[in-house]
């Protein structure tokens, strides 16, 4: 090897060198923001107000034994004014086997249980992105793809609160993965664990239902049916039917604050509210927000259906994805900003397939989508003047601008391994 090789083989691997320690650099300084953030709340006076609370009562009810009263509202009131010196008023409203599977910790303190959950979601948090690196190469300087991360607003709300929508994130994802490895099977079983948010999953398993397939279907089926039998496990009959008639109590009622007001959704059923409450039925909105998040849904699968006929290709796949997962959250009830975090798969897979600079257009529409979905300070800015349903106009047009971004993709080869399988 002559000097000069020699010279730029050192230099080569200087430089690779130097971007390993920039990348694990960074990697360390979103551990310490994550791990930060999660001591801080721990000792926060806020933490008996966060979401986390109310799962915390439905598992204390079931370790109480009264598991048949499990959405008793008078249990729940009484179980949050013996826990906590200033409760908050939101009830638990989640699915039966969500209190089942906190019930062993139920025996413990609520802040240690809080720190508990909080290290999962944590560790939730700083896996994801070794999991989408390899699908999402966009942008391609690691150290900027993991500063998106730590940017991303709902991420963090959903850490502070104690939610479950970074392992809704984590089910997303896992999903897409068994898809692009042609197990639609497993890719069912693993969208299926989510249903601990069923408003905002069933959206996403209606399209693929319009689309026929069948092994996604049959994968979903069996988790649905696990967590299904768990539930009854949990509640028996009796509670299973208090539940349903919870959710129609809560479905009449979109303004209480208990159930989670519409003025914190981003949903588009919470953005008609917001703007038309005042001058129309709740009855009306809500058969119009049905019926714009249907026709989206269908939309959405018969596009899909349509591209996949004439030979998708793998980019196009990403994005009918992306467009699958903001249609079915837009369309998807009880919507809060830290139910997006399913939303970043979309954002880094239509990074990843920006359109080309001769479609200023459609790059402006999913240029601003980006924008401000990333814009942490915009989002909480919302929050705080109680204005974030403006965002579901924004969530829908990302949507629709990733629709019209897979619609000109380039087909793949009939023998492309990348292609989601069927």
């Amino acid at each position: 090897m002559t000097s000069t090789a020699r010279l730029e083989a050192a230099g080569a691997g200087s430089r690779l060198r130097l971007g390993l320690d920039e990348t694990g650099l960074t990697y360390v300084i979103l551990a310490v923001i994550v791990l930060s953030a999660v001591l801080w709340a721990r000792f926060s006076a806020q933490v008996e107000q966060t979401d986390f609370s109310m799962t915390y009562v439905g598992a204390r009810i079931l370790h109480l034994g009264q598991s048949a009263r499990l959405y008793d509202l008078q249990e729940q009131s009484a179980i949050r004014k013996s826990t906590f010196a200033r409760p908050s008023p939101l009830l638990f409203e989640h699915p039966p086997f969500e209190a089942l599977i906190f019930q062993p910790l139920a025996a413990l303190p609520y802040r240690t249980v809080y720190i508990i959950w909080a290290l999962v979601n944590a560790a939730i948090w700083l896996t994801l992105p070794f999991l989408l690196r390899p699908y999402a190469p966009a942008p391609r300087e690691t150290s900027g793809y993991l500063a998106l991360f730590a940017l991303y607003a709902p991420l963090g709300i959903a850490l502070f609160q104690g939610q479950t929508s970074l392992a809704m994130l984590l089910f997303y994802t896992l999903c897409f993965i068994q898809l692009k490895r042609g197990r639609p099977l497993a890719a069912g079983m693993c969208l299926g664990v989510a249903l601990f948010k069923f408003q905002l999953v069933l959206p996403f398993v209606l399209i693929f239902l319009l689309r026929r397939q069948w092994r996604f279907l049959a994968g979903f089926t069996l988790s649905g049916a696990f967590f299904g039998l768990l539930s009854l496990i949990a509640v028996g009959w009796r509670g299973i039917f208090s539940y349903v008639r919870f959710l129609a109590t809560i479905a009449s009622d979109p303004h209480n604050v208990s159930y989670g007001s519409t003025l914190y959704m981003v949903s588009l059923q919470g953005f008609l509210n917001a703007l038309l409450g005042r001058f129309v039925s709740g009855t009306s909105i809500g058969v119009v927000a049905a019926a714009v998040s249907l026709g989206l849904i269908v939309l959405t699968a018969w596009r899909w259906q349509r591209l996949e006929a004439a030979g998708a290709g793998p980019e196009t796949e990403d994005l009918m994805f992306a467009a699958a997962i903001a249609v079915s959250l837009a369309a998807g009830s009880h919507l809060f900003p830290h139910d997006l975090s399913p939303l970043l798969l979309s954002l880094f897979l239509v990074a990843a397939h920006f359109p080309a600079s001769g479609r200023t257009a459609l790059r402006g529409l999913l240029g601003a989508g980006l924008a401000v979905f990333w814009a942490t300070p915009l989002v909480f800015i919302l929050l705080a003047r109680h204005c974030v349903y403006l965002i579901s106009p924004v969530l829908i047009a990302f949507a629709l601008g990733a629709l019209e971004l897979a619609q000109k993709r380039p087909a793949a080869p009939a023998d492309d391994p990348e292609r989601i399988a069927s």
